[in-house]
């Protein structure tokens, strides 16, 4: 949908002189033939006052982006942010304007997966109160702003522009999707039956080229005051952030729990369910604690879903030099054991009756 700052929709790129022909053509205005900024370099440049405005749609990244002190001071530092969003997430505590946009099953569309499948979606539920549609709520920020068509009648007139503008959908219909559960893919025409297999028994530019990459160890190690290596990730109960709203998900994994090898605790004189401080060069947060052979001695294991233990106030800016997706599985760490009576935990986290019974 062109939502990286390198292309337009289906990956056409940004400098591409065919496509920045098409697209001026076909909106009536001159395009941008430079590349815009990814997520880690607008939070640089926020923080060096080079960007002044965000608007963020989907996403919580004071809680799931590495090294969040830095992106919280980020968000602080701009003039203006805007935050489209089902809940009050982290992220949008910061804004200066919130816009209340709606869940999938408040929706009525097309849903893209991993897999380049595009499947219908229909609306169950009216959205909650003043929230809206998000394409309705982009149309009428985009009319004020006195911008020319923006002015669909519903989700399927949206798709038929991103047919007309994307090659790869161009032959898809709805009601092509609707009578056969979905489509992969490319499918350039409405008589090709979609991709399954992408790139089969052929690249687009030929040949593979195979590229060796020489190795890189990671840009942070142990020493003596940080002795153990951090890994982070999800558990099965959770997906990113957004599921803690689920009352029933969160009952079942209320909060972090990091898993630590017996050896380590053994060393450190933990047992099961101690709090325990893990700090890193940027910052410390509390946790209970799991002890398990799954992780090996020297290292531990967190998980970024709880805003209660926000694991990526430890995780490293360290990002790997093409994609710039950020380092979370190496940070070197150090852990202490904190007594109940000591530790300082939010109001939040205390009204699970389980940890209440582990307090009490």
């Amino acid at each position: 949908m062109g939502a990286l700052p390198n292309t337009y929709p289906g990956y056409q790129r940004v400098e591409n002189e065919r496509a920045i022909k098409f697209f001026s053509d076909f909106y009536g205005t001159a395009m941008n033939p430079k590349e815009g900024l990814r997520i880690p370099e607008m939070m640089d440049a926020a923080v060096e006052g080079k960007l002044h405005a965000i608007y963020v749609m989907g996403e919580d990244p004071v809680l799931s982006d590495p090294d969040a002190n830095h992106v919280k001071k980020a968000m602080s530092s701009l003039d203006f942010l805007v935050v489209q969003e089902i809940f009050m997430s982290e992220t949008a505590k910061y804004a200066d304007v919130v816009l209340p946009a709606s869940c999938y099953a408040e929706k009525d569309g097309t849903f893209t997966a991993s897999e380049r499948r595009v499947q219908r979606v229909r609306q169950a539920v009216n959205p909650p109160g003043e929230a809206r549609l998000d394409w309705q709520i982009i149309c009428q920020l985009a009319q004020k702003m006195g911008a020319p068509g923006f002015d669909f009648r519903d989700a399927e007139e949206i798709f038929e522009e991103i047919r007309a503008t994307t090659p790869s959908y161009r032959g898809m219909t709805y009601q092509r999707l609707e009578q056969e559960n979905g489509l992969q893919w490319p499918c350039p025409t409405e008589s090709h039956p979609g991709t399954k297999y992408l790139h089969k028994g052929v690249f687009p530019g030929g040949k593979a080229r195979m590229i060796p990459v020489e190795y890189e160890g990671p840009a942070e190690l142990t020493n003596e005051e940080y002795p153990i290596l951090l890994s982070t990730g999800r558990k099965l109960g959770h997906y990113n952030v957004t599921t803690r709203y689920s009352r029933l998900l969160d009952s079942i994994n209320p909060y972090e729990e990091a898993e630590i090898n017996p050896q380590e605790a053994e060393k450190h004189g933990l047992a099961a369910g101690d709090l325990i401080r893990v700090s890193s060069r940027r910052g410390s947060v509390v946790t209970r604690i799991e002890i398990t052979d799954k992780v090996k001695p020297g290292m531990m294991f967190m998980t970024f879903h709880y805003r209660e233990t926000p694991v990526n106030e430890l995780t490293q800016a360290a990002y790997d030099p093409i994609t710039l997706t950020g380092e979370y599985k190496v940070s070197a760490v150090r852990i202490e054991k904190v007594e109940w009576q000591d530790a300082d935990l939010a109001d939040e986290v205390r009204r699970f009756a389980r940890l209440d019974q582990l307090i009490k």
